[in-house]
């Protein structure tokens, strides 16, 4: 075997070389097509976890601000130091399949009214101590506190009795719930000692690494927990999570090797940075948007009519063609696609009207005071760029939208989820109870469009014990139309995480349901150095 072919082999470990470029330079060398494409799936999953050194992530979306209350996360940043440091009772994986954590078995009674979880046996916390079904009961009593201004709370609110017996939790619910286990794998349900209650920032965790120092808004450093019980996570020594907010600032930090992992690159620069060799850029679809939302209980957006001359003024298309380059698709004003199971694909797509924007615009009565719009630059990648776009086709349909510039630091603790219009993004959810159960029920504490309408709170907990597909998928259409027609979301696109690695990474596999392998990636990846 040539130097050439070996050095071909050792660039698809690192994942730098494609399956396609690979076979075709090997047919160019001689090498035959089966047998080419033979060494390419060898190479590729040979590659085997390397242990030490240090791993660092420059991160956007971190705030002075920060906490590590696992209730309170909200940007990228926490959510990805929690993430580091905390495990929840279950996972989602890569392929949306359910991962036993904390807990290594599930089960339900036949009409899904009832779940227990058995709990890991041995597992230690950061702080000492062992993790028992009663730690569990407490967090999660924690969460349906309001007082905790939980983002789960809205998740957690249909558990109408928990308790813990030996290493069994059982959770009774007030109505019936086959969705259960992927809403209780939400990231904010990191398990605590004791729930959380007397020290909930403490970040005394389980997971594969524990908190050293925490500076909020700057850097984050962890070392490797000696007893964490996965073998098959926390491979380097040590990690870091920087805070880099700026889009040129983070690009630069990976192209010189400050870090090895950043999030958010800008589609803009992705072929500039594909062109450096040391740099990959990792592209993961999904059921990630990026919105704008309006408060339906605060003037002027409490009028529906004014919120559907603003879903209508805006041009969907543009914002996907010059803000995401075309690294994702369009939005419909709800925060489902295709990327869910249960998907109504025939809902008609809301396109730029500027004429119906302008009829619906005079049918509100609005005075014609300027409408202002809160954006930062880290509400999302191209987020002003969006907003800007957003201006001008409202102007032009005669809609007096004006923009205010907001800055990054404080934006997620004094701008979303407090002003009335505001930018802003959702992860997304596996699935959509998951995700109309935090942002959409009258009740939850992250309901940031104040969308409050009893009969999507009927549909959502009617559906969650519908076990006839089809009547359950006519429920979520249902929904998703309220949410569409009456609410306040303007969902203008879905977008593609699109991140960048360091070629020596490895162990990076594109996870469609959060940013930077759903907030693991610190913990799954590994230095090939």
């Amino acid at each position: 075997m040539s130097d050439t072919l070996d050095h071909m082999i050792a660039r698809v470990r690192k994942g730098t070389m494609t399956r396609r470029e690979f076979v075709g330079r090997s047919t160019a060398m001689g090498v035959s097509a089966a047998l080419a494409g033979a060494l390419f799936t060898k190479a590729a999953h040979a590659e085997e976890p390397k242990k030490g050194g240090v791993l660092r992530a420059g991160v956007t979306g971190g705030e002075s601000t920060n906490s590590l209350d696992p209730a309170l996360s909200a940007s990228p940043v926490p959510y990805m130091i929690l993430r580091t440091w905390g495990e929840t009772l279950v996972d989602v994986d890569a392929t949306g399949a359910l991962e036993m954590r904390l807990a290594e078995e599930v089960s339900s009674n036949a009409d899904a009214t009832e779940w227990k979880f058995k709990i890991r046996s041995g597992v230690e916390f950061h702080g000492g101590g062992t993790v028992t079904a009663e730690d569990v009961v407490a967090t999660l009593k924690r969460h349906t506190d309001e007082k905790s201004q939980s983002g789960a709370l809205g998740i957690v609110q249909g558990i109408s009795e928990m308790s813990a017996d030996g290493d069994m939790v059982t959770l009774k619910l007030a109505s019936a719930n086959a969705d259960l286990p992927y809403l209780i794998g939400d990231y904010h349900l990191i398990v605590q000692p004791g729930g959380g209650v007397d020290n909930p920032a403490a970040g005394n965790g389980t997971g594969a690494y524990k908190v050293v120092s925490n500076e909020p808004g700057v850097i984050t450093t962890f070392e490797r927990n000696p007893n964490y019980w996965d073998s098959s996570l926390g491979h380097a020594d040590s990690v870091e999570i920087l805070t880099i907010n700026d889009d040129t600032a983070r690009t630069a930090a990976i192209q010189s090797g400050q870090v090895h992992i950043i999030d958010r690159v800008d589609p803009k620069i992705v072929e500039l940075l594909k062109s450096t060799p040391e740099v990959v850029v990792e592209r993961a679809a999904g059921p990630g948007h990026y919105v704008f939302i309006m408060h339906c209980d605060t003037a002027p957006f409490d009028n529906v009519d004014l919120r559907m001359a603003l879903k209508l003024a805006i041009n969907r298309q543009e914002l996907v063609d010059k803000v995401l380059g075309g690294f994702g698709s369009r939005g419909n004003d709800f925060p489902i696609n295709g990327a869910y199971p249960l998907f109504d694909e025939t809902i008609p797509q809301r396109e730029y009207d500027a004429a119906a924007a302008a009829e619906a615009y005079k049918k509100s009565g609005h005075d014609g005071s300027p409408i202002m719009l809160q954006v930062a630059p880290g509400a999302f990648p191209g987020a002003v760029d969006a907003a800007n776009l957003f201006a001008a086709s409202a102007n032009a349909a005669g809609i007096p939208l004006t923009i205010k510039l907001e800055p990054d630091d404080g934006y997620w603790s004094n701008v979303w989820n407090v002003a009335p219009f505001c930018a802003s993004y959702w992860g997304g959810r596996p699935v959509q109870d998951q995700m109309y159960s935090t942002a959409y029920i009258s009740t939850a504490e992250w309901n940031d469009t104040r969308f409050k309408n009893a009969k999507f709170d009927e549909l959502l907990i009617a559906a969650r014990g519908e076990l006839e597909q089809a009547k359950r998928k006519g429920m979520y259409s249902e929904m998703a139309h309220l949410v569409r027609d009456e609410g306040g979301l303007i969902c203008p696109m879905f977008n593609d995480w699109v991140e960048g690695r360091r070629a020596e990474v490895g162990g990076w596999k594109p996870t469609p349901y959060g940013t930077l392998m759903n907030g693991q990636a610190l913990s799954k990846c590994w230095l090939n150095t």
